[in-house]
């Protein structure tokens, strides 16, 4: 027999399945960043270069530090900053680093820098644990419905491509 919280995590779970991958769905009623960088840094200050190097998470320095998209980043090493200068839309986290199952659901949450993917050569974020594996159960879709939604969640800035520039 199930018990009570048993009973409550299975609806939850229905529940999030049942709502996930809503192209066209956007549920965020407020404007957010373009860069999710809540701490002052993008990525919570880990490098997103490492990500693809390393295949895992790196905290950056302040020593390896510049501007992009409205955002402070961080880099493990110069030659990391530099990799990312050359090609900042190849490194940078999509969806401005959200979380990739809420924004695939039509809204916004933190992106973890503990909880990514990188699925054909992109880093995806995504907010905890039970997010991710969620995420996982349909990466497809759900980064073909986040790539519909996130045009459509109104940015607060729309800062230009400029190249990254020194702080």
């Amino acid at each position: 027999m199930m018990t009570w919280h048993r009973q409550a995590l299975g609806l939850l779970l229905l529940t999030l399945i049942g709502c996930a991958a809503t192209p066209g769905k956007v549920s965020q009623t407020e404007s957010v960043n373009t860069i999710d960088a809540p701490k002052g840094f993008a990525v919570d200050g880990y490098d997103p270069v490492a990500y693809f190097t390393d295949q895992r998470p790196v905290l950056g320095s302040d020593a390896y530090t510049l501007h992009w998209q409205g955002a402070r980043w961080k880099f493990s090493s110069a030659e990391h900053r530099t990799q990312f200068v050359a090609n900042p839309g190849h490194y940078a986290p999509q969806y401005g680093g959200y979380c990739a199952f809420a924004v695939a659901n039509g809204t916004t949450a933190h992106g973890s820098p503990q909880q990514w993917a990188i699925v054909n050569d992109r880093l995806y974020l995504n907010n905890n644990a039970l997010a991710k594996a969620l995420w996982d159960r349909d990466r497809p879709g759900h980064i073909r419905a986040a790539d519909v939604n996130w045009p459509a969640i109104q940015k607060k800035d729309r800062p230009s491509d400029a190249p990254p520039s020194a702080p």
